[in-house]
């Protein structure tokens, strides 16, 4: 029999607090936390009893799962693919864990020993991929961008219609939605700050937010509360992922406030394929993937940020242009054919003896 046709099987898995394993671990937070420590534990020792009971060609890890992986592989004497969606350094401060210098070190050694010692990185943006070649010029980076959906994600004007009357908004009402998480790095504190600034040029606009913990909304309802914008602030909670598209398709302005970090957050590549016009910051996180040419970009001051929002709303030539150039640039470089055909390459890398039929084992 040929290498060609043979079975390969992969171990792979994801640490808990990632959003696929919410559903099994819904009170650990994205993000590092004193509550993974021995879910991570319990997830080390399953892994080390598959790797003795089972047959594995290679190893797929993914963020601080990557040192379970290297380790492994080193034992097993098998390739490990470090499936990389941020930096675990950077981590600490965009979640507020610990600025301990000593915790950090810690981190960076662990990053530097997870990037060198796997033979494929996969990373999700391009200052991941910066990030990495700074620690190992050598290493084997296959960008992946998160961008999800395998299908067409449009949503009919009737379910855009049915989401206005869930708001109680009509349709001449300007929205400006944003979706995705309240973690700080988000800087929702500069949207609300913004769309003070918007209420005043168009108190007809409103801001509806989709997301959002129990205990975030809260906090989020006193921060729109303290910019008197609390009347025209719509929270819906957290919504079901096949909803999201009617959302955006509803809205007249999708927004981004984020201020800090270098990832790129992964609702911009649902609001690239809306076609609805982007506002976001005019920084790394955003300009990886957005230019002028796809987006509203803007300083990070409020008065910025509600400049561009204004843009958008009232000069809905500009804004639709905008819209098709995102739809465009969405069809194009961030497809799903793109999206396989790199993971092909990333598979193709890990295992180059063969082209194989990939039977993994998720350990989320």
């Amino acid at each position: 029999m040929s290498t060609s046709s043979l079975t390969r099987s992969v171990m792979t898995w994801r640490c808990p607090g990632s959003a696929s394993s919410a559903a099994c671990a819904p009170s650990v937070q994205v993000g590092p936390s004193l509550a993974k420590i021995p879910l991570d534990a319990m997830m080390a020792l399953t892994a080390a009893r598959l790797a003795v009971t089972q047959s594995y060609d290679a190893i797929h890890s993914h963020e601080e799962g990557g040192l379970i992986g290297v380790l492994l592989a080193a034992v097993l004497r098998i390739p490990h693919l470090y499936d990389m969606h941020s930096s675990l350094p950077q981590q600490l401060t965009n979640f507020a864990f610990s600025r301990s210098a000593v915790i950090r070190r810690l981190f960076l050694a662990i990053e530097r020993l997870m990037i060198r010692r796997s033979r494929v990185v996969v990373v999700i943006c391009p200052s991941l991929e910066e990030t990495v070649r700074k620690i190992d010029p050598q290493a084997h980076i296959v960008l992946i961008e998160n961008a999800p959906g395998s299908v067409d994600e449009q949503s009919s004007p009737a379910q855009a219609a049915a989401v206005r009357r869930t708001l109680e908004l009509d349709d001449t009402t300007p929205i400006v939605l944003y979706t995705g998480t309240f973690e700080a790095y988000q800087s929702l504190d500069l949207l609300f700050d913004a769309m003070a600034l918007v209420h005043s040029a168009r108190p007809d606009a409103r801001v509806v937010l989709a997301g959002g913990k129990p205990d975030q909304i809260s906090r989020a309802q006193e921060q729109a509360r303290a910019a008197g914008i609390e009347r025209v602030t719509v929270f819906t909670g957290e919504r079901p992922a096949s909803e999201i598209p009617a959302y955006l398709a509803a809205a007249d302005v999708l927004v981004s406030p984020r201020s800090r970090g270098t990832n790129t957050p992964l609702k911009i590549y649902q609001y690239l394929r809306s076609g609805r016009p982007i506002v976001a910051t005019r920084l790394l996180t955003h300009t990886q993937v957005l230019s002028d040419q796809t987006a509203i970009l803007t300083g990070i001051s409020p008065r910025e940020f509600a400049g561009g929002i204004l843009a958008a709303i009232g000069d809905p030539d500009r804004a639709a242009a905008v819209g098709r150039r995102a739809r465009d640039l969405a069809e194009t470089k961030y497809s799903y054919e793109a999206y396989l055909e790199r993971t092909r390459q990333a598979c193709a890398a890990l295992l180059p003896s063969a082209a194989p039929r990939v039977v993994a084992k998720d350990l989320a």
